[in-house]
């Protein structure tokens, strides 16, 4: 997705201001606490009954408990022996998945290139019973299996009170859910609504499960959906001042921060993301009118399109991602699909980016800087339809490959150079596209294409073909990366530590509401 920076341009040019000022906004946590809902006992593949468990538990027994939907939670459980006094630890291992289909993976060969440390799976030695378990780790779960991997051949162990804290800093009951007669959008409205809690914390995070800190591009779409459901605006304003607070020594805003054990700013960078912090800030004053903050963080967001522009050449075409330009290399993420060629939908991401420096500019009465931002978008919007515009296959192409993807088309639509009949003719055309689209997060700026060019329909059409798709795989929360056609992918090497509870996943709450 991203490499590190160079050194120089890792160096933090903090601003304590605005670091102190997101501390002042840190949000309650609420904990609810919550029990299982079914609870199932196996021996080997055999699936025993739910009955009384006084007689305790050996080697080899599994048992799963199900708490009815997938939260972001702390578990508790107290246990204690059976038999004969207890003359050896007890060991346990212990599993916490999001879905179904988790309890049986078998990670221990996981060989990704993200850390196994993210896999939610523990070892226990219980040395004395009765005792209090308390999970110390924060997880995010429906289910929980535990396997008895021993006790010894005079006790067994029995486990009594299992229950979880549900975290979150919002209620699901403070978003009402959409009215409508269609069981498929409400669920997956409840679903959208559901992933969004979980990933409302401290910061809005990415995912409960991974990785738990927050990323630029997800608190956009984070934000927009919030605005129409929790209304949680002061958590926004703490993330805004956080970026703000923490860019390199050029000012580039991260593509993500720490919050813990103090704030940081991670040594990842993506031009996109970045840009993004101009869209997030001025859809934030349009939701609250905080004026204060759209005054103190402009500066900040202005310095992200000056920033870009170094990465556009003298015909006003930016420049292919990891290619050299003057100012050295950038990298954007688009989408976790690795065979796309990302240099025409960074064009429109530029244009899109420069579409709100000048609503941001309008709201703070920047008069000179209005006519700088839309000359440099006409200027660019010319040198995109030259450089990339495909006459006589009516599409926009990307690349020395003149690669046609859904995300080149996508958005160059949301950057205003294809508007209306044309837009949706656009779309059409590049339906069947083999470069497709694999993340939520994309196919969110797919449905707001579709709306972009008039078709209302279509995008409710395709939230339920594409989120309803997720509903029918059993999910409850949506997940990081949905590809219909294998629900096992994964960018990491392993659905082990794919996120199955993912912010940027969240926006059909959104879109259902607009």
């Amino acid at each position: 997705m991203a490499v590190d920076c160079m050194l120089d341009d890792m160096l933090m040019k903090a601003n304590p201001y605005f670091i102190e000022k997101a501390q002042s906004f840190i949000p309650k946590i609420h904990r609810i606490c919550e029990y299982p809902e079914t609870f199932l006992k196996y021996r080997g593949d055999a699936c025993r009954d739910t009955g009384d468990d006084a007689d305790g538990y050996g080697k080899g027994d599994v048992l799963i408990w199900d708490f009815g939907h997938n939260h972001a939670a702390y578990f508790e459980f107290v246990c204690h022996s059976v038999g004969s006094p207890m003359d050896a630890p007890a060991f346990l291992h212990l599993k916490f998945c999001e879905t179904e289909k988790e309890l049986w993976e078998d990670c221990t060969e996981y060989q990704g290139w993200i850390s196994k440390g993210w896999i939610q799976e523990e070892w226990l030695h219980i040395d004395e019973l009765p005792r209090r378990m308390k999970m110390e780790r924060r997880y995010a779960f429906r289910y929980v299996k535990i396997t008895v991997l021993d006790t010894s051949q005079k006790f067994r162990i029995v486990f009594d009170q299992v229950k979880r804290i549900r975290v979150s800093s919002v209620q699901n009951e403070e978003a009402v859910c959409i009215s409508t007669d269609d069981k498929l959008l409400r669920s997956i409205d409840e679903a959208a609504l559901r992933t969004l809690a979980n990933c409302m914390q401290t910061v809005f995070e990415d995912g409960p499960k991974r990785d738990r800190r927050l990323w630029l591009g997800d608190l956009r779409l984070q934000a927009l959906t919030n605005y129409k459901t929790f209304r949680h605006n002061d958590l926004v304003k703490r993330c805004l001042y956080l970026f703000a607070g923490m860019p390199n020594k050029k000012g580039m805003i991260p593509a993500c921060v720490f919050e813990r054990p103090v704030p940081l700013m991670d040594d990842t960078f993506l031009l996109d993301y970045s840009l993004f912090f101009l869209p997030v800030l001025t859809e934030y004053y349009e939701n609250t009118k905080d004026i204060e903050t759209l005054r103190e963080l402009a500066p900040s967001a202005l310095r992200q399109i000056e920033l870009a522009m170094e990465y556009v050449d003298e015909r006003g075409v930016v420049f292919a991602e990891g290619v050299q330009s003057p100012a050295g290399l950038y990298y954007c993420f688009i989408d976790w699909n690795e065979s796309l060629d990302k240099q025409c939908a960074m064009q429109a991401i530029i244009l899109y980016s420069l579409r709100y420096a000048g609503r941001l500019c309008r709201l703070l009465g920047y008069e000179e800087r209005i006519s700088y931002f839309d000359e440099l978008y006409d200027r660019m919007k010319t040198a995109a339809i030259a450089a990339f515009w495909d006459e006589t296959n009516q599409v926009f192409i990307s690349g020395p490959q003149r690669q046609i993807s859904a995300a080149s088309q996508v958005w160059m639509i949301l950057a205003g150079v294809v508007r209306g009949k044309e837009a949706a003719a656009l779309l059409e055309r590049t339906k069947e596209s083999p470069v497709t689209m694999v993340t939520p997060y994309m196919h969110h700026f797919y449905s707001m294409a579709l709306i972009e060019a008039g078709d209302m329909a279509g995008a409710i059409s395709h939230i339920k073909d594409y989120w309803g798709g997720m509903i029918r795989a059993g999910a409850d929360t949506f997940w990081e990366l949905y590809n219909p056609a294998d629900e096992n992918e994964s960018p990491y090497g392993s659905a082990c530590v794919n996120s199955y509870c993912h912010a940027w996943s969240c926006t059909p709450a959104y879109i259902l509401r607009i």
